[in-house]
């Protein structure tokens, strides 16, 4: 028997990935079993279960993958230390943040911000799928809280402003944008901004 490459591992890993994110976007997590990820997924069921042994195996997968990579978005526009670059406005990295997810989710054909909220209920009855979640939701946090240190070295912020309360509030303002953008259908990255920046604005 031919040996499978780590390539063709990781290709068939995917596949499953996205026939689980595809079920759980039309059907929400309960419904989606592992005999409707099979289905989705196009595979036989002992090809499935050889990457996976059984749905939380998957949820696991997705969270330790970073799937959404909002931490690396986030990484994008903070400048290292020492450069000479200063990290944007925090409406600027809001609005990066926020299309990111948007463009990914028209990259993989899968509603992302639907996904997302489905997880966080999911996690909020189940947990043993928050502690698988917990550990992608604290790297946001910190990938903020970097941010957030270097926008006080830029004067964004006081000089005596707390880093880790700053990336408290900016991780919560994207879980925000995603339930409006389901709920109301009229929140936008570019809008979300300017209302932050309305909101931070001293007045006159």
């Amino acid at each position: 028997m031919p040996k499978i490459s780590e390539e063709h591992r990781a290709e068939k890993r995917q596949q499953i990935i996205a026939a689980t994110l595809r079920c759980v976007a039309r059907d929400g997590f309960h419904k989606t079993t592992m005999a409707a990820v099979i289905n989705e997924s196009g595979l036989s069921a002992g090809s499935v279960y050889t990457y996976f042994r059984g749905k939380n195996d998957i949820i696991r997968a997705i969270a330790e993958s970073g799937l959404t990579t909002i931490a690396e978005a986030i990484t994008r526009f903070t400048p290292s230390h020492g450069s000479e670059v200063a990290a944007p406005p925090p409406e600027v990295a809001i609005e990066a943040a926020t299309q990111h997810l948007l463009d990914l989710s028209e990259e993989l054909d899968v509603d992302l911000p639907k996904i997302a909220l489905q997880t966080w209920a999911e996690a909020a009855r189940d947990p043993e799928v928050r502690d698988l979640m917990a550990p992608e939701a604290r790297r946001i946090r910190d990938a903020w809280r970097t941010y957030a240190e270097a926008a006080i070295d830029a004067g964004r912020f006081r000089k005596d402003a707390d880093p880790e309360r700053i990336a408290m509030v900016l991780t919560g303002l994207l879980p925000g944008f995603i339930l409006q953008r389901l709920m109301l259908g009229d929140v936008t990255p570019k809008i979300y901004a300017a209302g932050l920046t309305d909101l931070l604005a001293q007045p006159d």
